[in-house]
């Protein structure tokens, strides 16, 4: 399938947003020094809406692939879309998982620290190998390296349910039939009788909002008022990433489906045209280790904080300086950790799961 530009270099910047979200908050947990009023300041709170964002950009990528397929081959090969899935997703999920039960487990009592773990240890592991760790996260609060893996989980809980569907679903029928999905999931989302949806925030409007807008734009280079709606779109996006105008004034549902529309209008119109700083090999590089990044970055930050501790409380830096030093060796660390991933760990894998590709 050939390649959407600007959509890999995103990812790179929604991975940071996340790393942004939840470095004051280990700080502050831990004693350690933290920018006072990162609460009160919406780019360090913005970890959340960029997993949503997240999400948009895998349903504008992924349920694109699977219409094409269906269109060209008249089919779509399951056996082999879930190869390629496990073959991207499980090796460094189910590694992160097995750190982070160490880490909590084992490693921490070892030196003397405390972490209450109030859960059975077998179900917390069976959620989790089950792909339920969204459930497990909201439970039990099993500890910021696990609790990372509750987006993969809902990725993986969307693509089982969708996927299938996709396949029965008539061709000629397949945007109706995501449209009207995404409606009615979206009122199911908030209905009392579905709160389960709402409390382990199975957002699956997302994707489908987005793969449907992915589909409209198949075969078109342009489109109507592009220019006028592309800077009003992009100023919208950098509003709600820094602002809380809506946040503010939105109730949830309103947030939601706001959001929903903002994140694939944005992906459909960067999609359109390559933007040379987006293209550039750099961008596109961190774009392409953003899984690692994410995945990595609750551990690097325990890292930093063991780091702090043991070394950097001793020079007695200003509060600003040790701050500063704490964001670049949590960024920088995360950064290098997923870079070593991806090229000796993930590699071995994304080379198996070239022959499962789909290629239009």
């Amino acid at each position: 399938m050939k390649s959407i530009p600007n959509i890999t270099s995103l990812r790179f910047f929604l991975a940071i947003l996340v790393l942004l979200f939840h470095i004051p908050q280990f700080c502050e947990k831990h004693e350690l020094p933290f920018i006072v009023s990162y609460k009160s300041i919406p780019l360090f709170n913005r970890g959340v809406e960029a997993v949503f964002m997240f999400f948009s950009l895998s349903g504008f990528l992924i349920i694109r692939q699977l219409y094409l397929e269906k269109v060209e081959r008249k089919t779509i090969s399951l056996k082999k879309f879930f190869l390629r899935r496990i073959l991207r997703i499980f090796p460094l999920y189910y590694l992160i998982l097995t750190i982070g039960l160490l880490h909590y487990h084992v490693i921490l009592p070892f030196f003397g620290f405390t972490f209450e773990n109030n859960y059975n240890l077998v179900e917390g592991i069976l959620l989790s190998i089950f792909f339920m760790p969204n459930i497990f996260a909201d439970l039990y609060h099993p500890g910021g390296i696990i609790e990372v893996l509750w987006s993969i989980g809902i990725e993986e809980q969307f693509y089982l349910f969708i996927a299938p569907l996709l396949l029965v679903v008539p061709t000629s029928k397949i945007k109706k039939f995501l449209m009207f999905f995404t409606l009615l999931y979206l009122l199911l989302f908030f209905n009392d009788n579905f709160s389960f949806l709402r409390q382990f925030q199975m957002c699956f409007f997302y994707f489908s909002c987005s793969g449907f807008i992915s589909l409209l734009l198949i075969n078109k280079t342009t489109y109507k008022f592009e220019k006028q709606l592309k800077y009003l779109i992009y100023l919208l996006l950098l509003l709600y990433f820094t602002t809380d105008i809506f946040k503010d004034n939105f109730n949830p549902i309103q947030h939601h489906f706001f959001g929903m529309i903002l994140f694939g209008a944005t992906l459909g119109t960067i999609s359109l045209k390559p933007i040379p700083l987006l293209e550039s090999k750099l961008l596109n590089y961190l774009g392409s280790i953003s899984y690692g990044i994410y995945m990595y970055h609750a551990i690097v930050i325990q890292i930093a904080g063991f780091i702090y501790l043991k070394k950097l409380s001793t020079y007695n830096l200003s509060n600003e300086l040790s701050i500063l030093i704490f964001y670049l060796l949590s960024i920088m660390l995360t950064i290098s950790l997923a870079h070593f991933s991806y090229k000796y760990f993930e590699m071995f894998f994304l080379k198996m799961k070239k022959k499962y590709n789909y290629h239009s």
